[in-house]
């Protein structure tokens, strides 16, 4: 059977019968397909779905039949996505507060480093404009600080010569009343989000403890508790589904696509590619330059070449897929000694910095 997804309801209720071979089709291939066979273009869904068949019955050695992950690697998979969903949304919200005290109290800006706090939210909760702020004692102001683990002396200090110091954009109380309002609902609204974030954060430390093969991305260098969970669904247990560190570069979209006509030869961004998966290993190359030793030296040799940020991100990647590809096969946890020695052995200038 050939279907345009592999995930989905239609999915989990076809994984049911283990006697059905799914084979899922890139939307890409079927509607390349369809323009060579339709030129005119016409799309419907029962020609779509014949050649879904003709793609299955004709093609299927060139075609990967879906492999469902297990249902530890499965729930994680759900988890880390619902909370990159979550946190997209809440990203959505902030700009929100922050537009909106732009035009009636920056000063909350410059006061609050980060309105994605408790006490961003308490703080503009209690004072939701520069009137009531300044009509706060400095010993109110103080205690609050220290409620919300705001000890330095100094920056408090700072805090209040602010305050004291600052000018209301505006004085009207039509204009200021109704700003208030609309920052109160957008607070409750970020307030439900930090709630279920931290709660999603609960239950992927969880599932990611039960995890059988957590072993192998937990201590992975800048990975932490965010990225470790993604690392290990992105790999996932069955070894068959990338039986070459390529297979994964490619799908995983950090691997660039090479075109060839004639004497012609160029090099472009993949676009067809998972975007969350992606990001999982984008995201963490990034992190793991300040940890790794040899990333560091890979990132700078490779600033040193005018490459931008976003290509050493995605090339760091390929080679971290590389090496966790051998990790995982393996069952073996990386170590960044032990691969220093290795690049030291090869006489690679990654490991310069190597002791």
């Amino acid at each position: 059977m050939g279907l345009e997804t592999s995930r989905g309801t239609v999915i989990a209720a076809l994984l049911q019968y283990p006697w059905l071979q799914i084979y899922p089709i890139n939307p890409v291939t079927s509607a390349r397909c369809r323009r060579a066979f339709t030129p005119f273009g016409a799309k419907d869904d029962r020609p779509d779905a014949q050649l879904c068949l003709e793609l299955v019955r004709d093609h299927a050695a060139k075609l990967h039949p879906l492999r469902p992950q297990d249902p530890q690697t499965l729930k994680l998979a759900g988890l880390v996505e619902a909370r990159r969903h979550l946190v997209d949304q809440r990203t959505g919200l902030l700009n929100q507060p922050t537009s909106l005290l732009k035009s009636y109290y920056p000063q909350a800006l410059a006061l609050l480093d980060n309105l994605n706090t408790p006490m961003a939210v308490a703080f503009l909760k209690r004072w939701p404009d520069l009137i009531r702020l300044q009509a706060a004692q400095h010993g109110v102001l103080k205690r609050f600080f220290y409620q919300h683990n705001v000890r330095s002396k100094e920056l408090i200090q700072q805090r209040l010569e602010l305050i004291a110091q600052a000018v209301a954009l505006s004085t009207d109380d039509a204009r200021i009343s109704v700003a208030v309002l609309q920052l109160r609902a957008q607070l409750d609204q970020l307030a439900v989000f930090q709630k279920h974030v931290a709660r999603m954060d609960t239950a992927i430390k969880g599932a990611f403890a039960d995890h059988p093969e957590a072993y192998l991305f937990r201590e992975l260098p800048g990975a932490g508790p965010q990225l470790a969970p993604r690392l290990c669904v992105a790999f996932g247990t069955d070894r068959t589904v990338y039986p070459d560190p390529a297979r994964l570069q490619q799908y995983a979209g950090v691997a660039p696509v090479r075109e060839q006509s004639g004497h012609q030869l160029w090099i472009h961004w993949r676009w067809n590619a998972p975007t969350f998966l992606r990001q999982n290993f984008v995201e963490w190359a990034g992190q793991t330059v300040p940890y790794s030793a040899w990333a560091e030296v890979y990132y700078q040799a490779m600033v040193q070449k005018g490459k931008t940020h976003a290509i050493i991100l995605r090339a760091l990647a390929c080679k971290w897929i590389r090496i966790l590809w051998k990790c995982w096969q393996d069952r073996t946890p990386y170590e960044e000694t032990r691969y220093l020695k290795q690049l030291l052995h090869r006489k690679s200038p990654h490991a310069l910095t190597s002791p």
